[in-house]
C-alpha cells in the first residue's frame, strides 16, 4: 500500500515503543505550543472545556487552561500522564486521565472542545474515535484533530501526519459519523505546515 493509499490511522499497528502510541513523541512537544497558540480556527475561548486525546506531557492542556479553559488530558501512557502532573501547577481547571480515543472515560455532553495533536495516525481504530468523540461533545461543540503535512512517499518520522489525501479521508469519516460543517485548516509549524481538520456536532 503506498503513501496515497495509507488511512488516517497509518500508524495504529505500530508495535509498542518506549511511548506508547497514543502520546506525541518528544520531538514533537514543541511544536504542539507553537501550534496551539497559532491556531484561533479551534474557537477556543475562556470557558469552554476541552478534551485533549492524547495528551502527552500536557502542552495544549497547560496552554488551554491559561486561556481560561477547562481541560481533561487523556491519554493511554501512565508515563506520560505522571510528566504531565509533575509539569502542570495544580489548579482545578486541569486534571489527567488514563484512556484512549476509543475509550474516553468521561460522561455524555460534558465537552465543548475535543482536539487532537498529532496523534490520529496512531489511533488503533478511527470509527471507534469518532463515535466517542462525538459522545463526549455537547451540540455546536467542535472536533479540531492537528496533524503534521506530509508528503507522499515519506518514511520513517517523516510519514507521522496525513498527506492531502488522508486528511480528505478523515474529513469523510467524519461526515460518516455525523458531523457537520467539516473542513481543513492550516497552519506554520517551524519547518513543516499541520493541517487540522475541524468539525462540529449538529
Amino acid at each position: 500500500m503506498d503513501q496515497q493509499q495509507l488511512p488516517p490511522n497509518h500508524h495504529a499497528n505500530y508495535p509498542a515503543s518506549p511511548v506508547p502510541l497514543g502520546s506525541s513523541p518528544r520531538s514533537a512537544w514543541p511544536s504542539v505550543a507553537r501550534v496551539t497558540r497559532s491556531w484561533p480556527q479551534s474557537g477556543l475561548r475562556s470557558g469552554d472545556t476541552v478534551v485533549d486525546i492524547g495528551c502527552g506531557p500536557g502542552v495544549a492542556v497547560r496552554y488551554s487552561a491559561r486561556l481560561g479553559a477547562t481541560v481533561t488530558g487523556i491519554d493511554p501512557a501512565p508515563v506520560m500522564l505522571r510528566v504531565a502532573r509533575r509539569l502542570t501547577r495544580r489548579t482545578p481547571k486541569v486534571r489527567y486521565i488514563e484512556g484512549s480515543a476509543e475509550a474516553i472515560p468521561l460522561p455524555d455532553g460534558c465537552a465543548s472542545i475535543v482536539w487532537t495533536v498529532a496523534t490520529v495516525h496512531h489511533w488503533s481504530d478511527i470509527s471507534a474515535g469518532l463515535r466517542e468523540a462525538r459522545r463526549v461533545l455537547v451540540p455546536g461543540g467542535r472536533l479540531v484533530a492537528m496533524e503534521r503535512r506530509t508528503q507522499q512517499g515519506a518514511r520513517g518520522h517523516a510519514s507521522h501526519g496525513w498527506t492531502d489525501e488522508q486528511a480528505t479521508a478523515f474529513m469523510d469519516r467524519c461526515l460518516d459519523h455525523g458531523f457537520a460543517d467539516v473542513h481543513p485548516e492550516r497552519a506554520p509549524s517551524g519547518r513543516r505546515s499541520m493541517v487540522a481538520v475541524v468539525a462540529s456536532v449538529p
